[in-house]
């Protein structure tokens, strides 16, 4: 199974993590919304609501989240609209961009993550090349897992950015057949052939499975969506959300859950579902959230998330994991026994944050010199 079937922690989870993810580097990552700003602030809150349902999925456990917000799949979805806007410029100019934000940010965050396993009596192999380039999972002793896991994410993101040259030209010979017929690999997974049981399989898996996603970005972006009846839309993204949610439901014996992260071809189907109806809205209605410009703090918030994705997408397992520790030495204090909710998980979830914002003022700057902007605490 592709390694987004892992277990949830609590990122947690897998990196759907609930399995993060990360998300799609910054800006192009963001491109001008509306108007001033020039960023899409539709696609901006979408990213910043999966980074926040990620958190919560990792430190809960839920295994419903994934059925109220496919943050996965959304991001995947997100990240393919914006490679194709960047694509018409010279494919490996865009490539180089994308690996060149992507990467400071990882190499940073690995080096303390290695650097703990090491400590902890990790024997890397050859494997540890992953850890320069992920272009397969990266290794990891047990004691780091619930670190390393997200990084399913940045591998397969990684895959979908080398790919996408083609893909993206494949897609513009025949949008609307190629378009579903990229949910046929994830069947053809699930029930003719598993793949190997090793690197290579769990990526093919996690491309699948949000390949889908991906092209429908492109579909986004080209105006294919545009074009399709509203009927026809509706009627396809529901039997897409009920046939994945159908066999979520009855492969629960299998799975152990009916937690979409770990039954990959429901997930598949239920946020080709999902994500189709938020695309196609936004293509048809032209929904850019400009309001959100009223609300200030709301809208500075977004920002921040989105401008630092890639930071909270690493570092918050580790934010989560450390907040355990840290309640603990709260129980030494009668005050705080007396007074907080230690023993709640919400607590957990309320520390983890505020550790997660320590992180992205501490390490959130190594986004902005990846970006080649001059760094800044918070942007």
């Amino acid at each position: 199974m592709g390694a987004h079937s892992r277990g949830a922690v609590g990122p947690g989870a897998p990196a759907d993590t609930a399995r993060l993810p990360p998300v799609e580097p910054a800006p192009p990552a963001g491109e001008p919304g509306p108007r001033a700003s020039g960023r899409d602030r539709y696609f901006d809150t979408l990213r910043a609501l999966a980074l926040i349902r990620v958190v919560t999925y990792h430190t809960f456990g839920w295994a419903w989240a994934g059925l109220v917000f496919p943050s996965m799949g959304i991001m995947f979805g997100l990240a393919g609209t914006l490679m194709a806007k960047s694509l018409e410029r010279p494919s490996g100019k865009v490539i180089r961009s994308r690996l060149r934000r992507l990467l400071p940010p990882f190499w940073f965050w690995g080096f303390f993550v290695v650097s703990a396993m090491l400590v902890h009596g990790w024997m890397p192999g050859w494997e540890i090349v992953y850890w320069i380039l992920p272009l397969g999972d990266p290794p990891g002793n047990a004691w780091g897992e619930q670190a390393w896991e997200i990084l399913w994410y940045l591998r397969t993101y990684l895959w979908f950015v080398l790919l996408s040259p083609l893909l993206l030209r494949v897609f513009r010979l025949a949008p609307i057949p190629v378009l579903f017929l990229s949910l046929a690999p994830v069947l053809v997974l699930n029930f003719v052939w598993a793949g190997p049981d090793n690197r290579l399989g769990s990526a093919l898996w996690d491309l699948s499975t949000y390949l889908f996603c991906w092209i429908l970005g492109f579909a986004h972006r080209d105006g294919v969506l545009r074009r399709l009846r509203p009927a026809l839309v509706v009627v396809l993204s529901l039997a897409a959300v009920g046939y994945g949610g159908w066999y979520a439901f009855t492969h629960q014996a299998d799975a152990g859950t009916y937690d979409l992260d770990e039954i990959p071809l429901a997930q598949a189907f239920w946020s080709a579902g999902y994500v189709l109806l938020l695309m196609w809205a936004k293509a048809c209605f032209r929904i850019d959230f400009v309001r959100l410009t009223r609300f200030r703090r709301t809208d500075r918030l977004v920002a921040v998330f989105n401008a630092r994705a890639v930071t909270i997408y690493l570092w918050h397992e580790i934010a989560l994991i450390l907040a355990v520790p840290l309640i603990d030495q709260f129980w030494n204090v009668p005050a705080f026994e007396k007074w907080l909710p230690l023993d709640s998980q919400w607590f957990v979830f309320g520390i983890g944050w505020i550790l997660i914002a320590g992180f992205v003022l501490a390490c959130g700057w190594v986004e902005d010199v990846a970006g080649k902007k001059k760094p800044t605490l918070l942007p």
